[in-house]
């Protein structure tokens, strides 16, 4: 009895250890080099193994059929490839190569064709402000971020209010298009406050085009564009910050923090982003009437990513703004009582749905989206008057306004391209990374050199 206990027991291990696939490789760089301890993994599980010092690996699974082996190291673009595991066969090896960023990667711009394009094989300049930028010059806000660009003045025009326009190849505001997301949401007076509602903690970088390259855009961007693109979720991280700034005993304190949760399999995410500024009315010379308004600002908003299958990609933003800022003569009254005196209040709902579909093997692309942008403005602009009749008609009737502003934009795009040349097609940026799909052709990419030589 014992006996055919013990060969049962032999037999189940037996089984077990037949239906276990190996796969076994070497992580190297361009230069042949190994990259110790990379991480190789099968996609859309938990399995995965770590390389040892010498870039070898050594993986387990008891899965059959087609699955797809991730690759990825600190300091190399993640790089996917395909294997196929059958039965009876125990014993795989595949090997991988893998990038640098230094050696492939520039910025990926999409200002100046309306497409995704690598800043060195854009037909047009773009200049790109990263985030990085914008901390280190202490920017707290749009404004403040594109006065350190080369060709940009940012001119603020109104003692009392502080409104400013964005001047491009010396053409007024006007001429200058502002978009988020790619999107031009922002309505010509949205614009002439919106460079300061927008705060730096939402940016991941800022695309700049001058001339009149950046026509495609419409009437407005004869001057120039700036595209502002927002942060997307890249990794579970969170910060926060605090700015103090202080002008002749005036402060100004702006609060700001952000939070990003991206799930294992790196196929959905989401960002937030809150910010908070107060800064007291200012009065350079002493006569009572401020040089710098009194300005409230709050803000938050979330920006998300959903990868329903390796070929589509949804993308939610959404922002919301409040902005209160008041100037002119400094007496604690209501506006309309004051000698001279500007009071606004703005509330900013803007948001966008992106949904993109990749075929062709990824090389080509068709993009839906839907964008938005809702202005609630009450507003005070006036001059005590100096006659009795007028003063009568002030008190009766002063002169508040407000007005509501609606933006709506959708469209179809559709990207196309016949061949693709780069070994390793970037399908999506997913979670920060750079994911390589292999999917190179060398003859393909041969015949086309040929071609190009003749």
């Amino acid at each position: 009895m014992k006996r055919f206990g013990l060969l049962c027991a032999i037999a189940f291990n037996s089984v077990v250890w037949q239906s276990q696939s190996y796969i076994k490789g070497q992580i190297k760089n361009t230069k042949g080099e190994t990259i110790p301890f990379a991480t190789i993994q099968i996609a859309k599980t938990n399995v995965g193994v770590s390389a040892d010092e010498n870039g070898k690996y050594e993986l387990k699974t008891d899965l059959t059929g087609s699955i797809k082996l991730t690759a990825s190291a600190v300091g190399f673009i993640t790089l996917n490839r395909s294997i196929t595991i059958v039965k009876n066969k125990s014993q795989y090896s595949q090997n991988f190569v893998l990038k640098e960023f230094a050696e492939v990667l520039n910025e990926i711009t999409v200002t100046g064709t309306r497409t995704d394009k690598r800043s060195t094989k854009n037909p047009v300049i773009v200049n790109v402000i990263n985030s990085a930028t914008l901390t280190n010059v202490q920017a707290c806000n749009l404004s403040e971020g594109l006065k350190f660009q080369t060709g940009l003045r940012v001119e603020t025009d109104c003692q009392t209010c502080n409104y400013t326009q964005l001047r491009m190849n010396g053409l007024g505001g006007g001429y200058s298009q502002i978009l988020i997301n790619g999107r031009p949401i922002f309505s010509p007076l949205t614009g002439l406050y919106g460079l300061e509602q927008i705060p730096t903690n939402m940016i991941d970088r800022i695309e700049v085009v001058r001339g009149g390259g950046s026509a495609l855009y419409g009437s407005s961007a004869i001057g120039g564009t700036v595209n502002v693109i927002t942060k997307i979720p890249k990794m579970n991280d969170y910060s926060f910050g605090y700015t103090y700034q202080n002008i002749d005993g005036v402060s100004d304190q702006s609060i700001s923090g952000n939070a990003t949760v991206v799930n294992e399999e790196r196929n959905a995410g989401i960002s937030f982003f809150i910010n908070n500024r107060n800064r007291n009315l200012y009065d350079a010379n002493g006569d009572n009437f401020s040089e710098l308004p009194q300005l409230k600002n709050s803000s938050f908003g979330t920006n998300l990513f959903f990868l329903p299958t390796d070929d589509q990609k949804i993308e939610i933003n959404f922002s919301k703004m409040n902005e209160y800022r008041d100037g002119g003569e400094m007496v604690d009254k209501a506006p309309h009582l004051a000698l001279q005196s500007e009071e606004r209040t703005h509330d900013v709902y803007a948001g966008n749905i992106d949904y993109q579909i990749n075929f062709n093997e990824g090389k080509s692309s068709l993009i839906t989206y839907f964008a938005s942008q809702y202005t609630g403005r009450t507003h005070y602009t006036g001059i005590y008057p100096d006659t009795p009749i007028g003063i009568q008609n002030h008190l009766a009737n002063p002169p508040y306004g407000d007005s509501k502003t609606t933006t709506l934009q959708g469209g179809i795009q559709f990207n196309y391209k016949t061949e693709n040349f780069i070994k390793g097609n970037t399908v999506f940026t997913v979670g920060g990374e750079y994911v390589q799909d292999d999917v190179y052709d060398e003859k393909k990419a041969n015949k086309y050199k040929k071609e190009q030589l003749t």
